[in-house]
């Protein structure tokens, strides 16, 4: 909660207040130097701990909307093919079969991950005895969620992908699923009316993101892998700062606002580069050759699905809170 500051103690009201106004003006300074003298400095842990003036959030807001508006502009700009180069979507035409086939796999196994996990979280939250298990908080319950998803995310990514044929790795990428989907199942507490709001925005954010992605020159967001790395490990650790620091003190409110402000804008980076990433190696990956592993479309998916569902997770939390209002 935003607290406004104490100010003008040491303007008090004369009662005389027609006699000596010089007086009464210099006495007046000589009382307000007193106590700047006097007034004891707050440490450094006083001031993190200190009530929340509501800065750190509306700096994240803004940030975002101006994040917005240069999405909104890109869109405009790549969209009308003003960037006189050509992008992925007039390279299409040119584009052989197996490629096309690559793309259309990846996207499938896409919507089939959010498929799985939301049919998880759901049945996750109605167990009783499964929802006492996700529902869990502390050190412990946190560093084997972490554990688990990462765990899942590499066994899955491990496997070899053989075409055309359902076996080992797709049940390895369905149970990573299943795990992400245990995980968010308790956002399920935030009611059916902000997820069906937190899903359509998702749905359009990451649908124009990916209009730009494919619009933009092919290359044109892939330089940005390096700062978008540097990047995750700011949001990571304010997210979990912010989960031992109420949002209601000034550090809480500074981390909370980098952990769903700046996380929110950090994966919708994401989405261009990873889209960006995906045509590029459906593009150049070999199609034949001794010893060439084929082109993997699950472990292609697995990074536009995460990044989807953490837009998803922090849409969600700000509708909640009435950020998004």
């Amino acid at each position: 909660m935003c607290s406004s500051s104490v100010r003008g103690i040491l303007s008090k009201p004369s009662l005389v207040p027609q006699i000596a106004p010089i007086v009464r003006y210099n006495s007046g300074d000589a009382r307000a130097g007193l106590g700047r003298f006097a007034r004891r400095r707050a440490t450094i842990k006083e001031q993190a701990m200190a009530p929340s003036q509501g800065t750190a959030i509306n700096m994240g807001q803004g940030a975002l909307a101006g994040a917005a508006v240069l999405g909104l502009g890109a869109l405009a700009y790549y969209g009308a093919g003003m960037s006189g180069e050509m992008g992925a979507v007039e390279k299409s035409v040119m584009w052989p079969e197996y490629v096309r086939q690559r793309i259309r796999d990846t996207y499938m196994y896409f919507g089939g991950s959010l498929v799985a996990t939301a049919g998880t979280a759901v049945a996750a939250f109605r167990s009783p005895v499964v929802w006492n298990l996700v529902s869990r908080g502390g050190l412990m319950a946190m560093g084997v969620s972490i554990a688990a998803m990462i765990g899942s995310s590499m066994v899955a990514r491990s496997i070899p992908y053989t075409p055309g044929q359902l076996g080992t790795k797709q049940l390895a990428w369905l149970a990573h699923c299943a795990v992400i989907g245990c995980v968010i199942a308790p956002i399920c507490l935030l009611g059916g009316p902000i997820l069906t709001r937190a899903a359509w925005y998702t749905a359009g954010m990451v649908g124009g993101l990916s209009t730009v992605a494919v619009c933009a020159p092919s290359d044109k967001f892939l330089y940005m892998g390096g700062p978008l790395a540097m990047g995750l490990g700011v949001v990571f650790c304010a997210s979990l700062g912010s989960a031992f620091l109420p949002p209601t003190t000034a550090m809480g409110a500074g981390l909370y606002s980098v952990a769903m402000y700046g996380g929110l804008i950090l994966f919708g980076a994401f989405m261009l580069y990873d889209t960006q990433k995906i045509i590029h190696k459906a593009e150049n990956h070999p199609n034949y050759g001794y010893g060439v592993a084929p082109f993997d479309p699950v472990n292609a998916s697995m990074s536009i699905y995460m990044d989807t569902i953490n837009i998803f997770i922090r849409i969600a939390q700000i509708l909640a809170t009435g950020g998004g209002r």
